[in-house]
C-alpha cells in the first residue's frame, strides 16, 4: 500500500469483529506549521457532540482572556444539551491564567505548575472515564517546554480505560506521541495571509 493511501479492505488479524474494531478509542495528533490544527479538532468534537458524546476541551496555551469562537459555540451547545437533552454534555477549561505566546503574565514556574496541574486533572478524568472525547488544545507546547512529562502522557493514554477519544493539537508534536497515535495529521503551510502582512480576522482566526 502506498504511503498516505487509505486501505479499508486491509483487515488486521487481531481477533476483533468489525463492530469491536469500530468501537476502539482513537488517539489523534494534529501537528505541523500550517493553520487548522485546532479547527480540525473542534470539528471532530462537534461531530462527537452531535452523536451524544460527552465533550471535554482543555486549552493549554492561549491566554485565558482569549475567547476563541469555538468556545462560545460549544458553551451554547452545552447549554442546549442541559435544556433539551440534545447532543452531549460540554466542558471547556483553560489551563492557566494569562498563558500566551509572549508569556507576559506570570513566571515560567507559574506556567509550568499550572500545566502540570492541568495534566493531573486530565489524568484523573481519564481514570474516571469522565468524557467521551477530549480535545487537548495546544498540548504539544507544554510537553516541548518540559512542563509535562511525555512518557507519563504516553503511558496514561496507552492505559486509559474504556472508549475515550483523545485529540491533541500543536506544532512540533513529540515523536513519542506520534508513535502511539492512531491518527496523525500534519498541517503543512503553503500560503498564509500573515506572510503578506495581513492581520487576523474575525471568523477566520477567532
Amino acid at each position: 500500500m502506498a504511503q498516505g493511501k487509505l486501505d479499508p479492505a486491509n483487515i488486521p488479524d487481531d481477533g476483533l469483529t468489525t463492530r469491536q474494531r469500530r468501537n476502539l478509542p482513537i488517539t489523534a495528533v494534529h501537528t505541523g506549521p500550517g493553520k487548522g490544527k485546532s479547527t480540525a479538532a473542534f470539528g471532530m468534537a462537534m461531530r462527537a457532540w452531535n452523536q451524544g458524546l460527552n465533550v471535554g476541551v482543555f486549552q493549554f496555551v492561549k491566554s485565558a482572556k482569549w475567547r476563541v469562537g469555538e468556545e462560545s459555540v460549544f458553551k451554547r451547545l452545552g447549554e442546549l444539551h442541559e435544556l433539551t437533552g440534545e447532543g452531549g454534555a460540554v466542558e471547556w477549561h483553560k489551563m492557566g491564567e494569562g498563558w500566551s505566546w509572549s508569556k507576559k503574565q506570570g513566571s515560567e514556574e507559574d506556567h509550568a505548575r499550572d500545566a502540570a496541574e492541568g495534566w493531573e486533572e486530565i489524568k484523573r478524568r481519564l481514570a474516571q472515564e469522565a468524557h467521551d472525547i477530549y480535545v487537548l488544545d495546544e498540548f504539544t507546547y507544554p510537553i516541548k517546554w518540559g512542563w509535562i512529562d511525555v512518557d507519563d502522557v504516553v503511558e496514561t493514554l496507552k492505559d486509559r480505560p474504556g472508549k475515550q477519544h483523545v485529540v491533541m493539537t500543536g506544532r512540533d508534536a513529540d515523536p513519542k506521541l506520534v508513535e502511539i497515535a492512531d491518527l496523525v495529521t500534519e498541517m503543512t503551510k503553503i500560503k498564509h495571509p500573515f506572510d503578506a502582512g495581513r492581520k487576523g480576522q474575525k471568523g477566520i482566526e477567532w
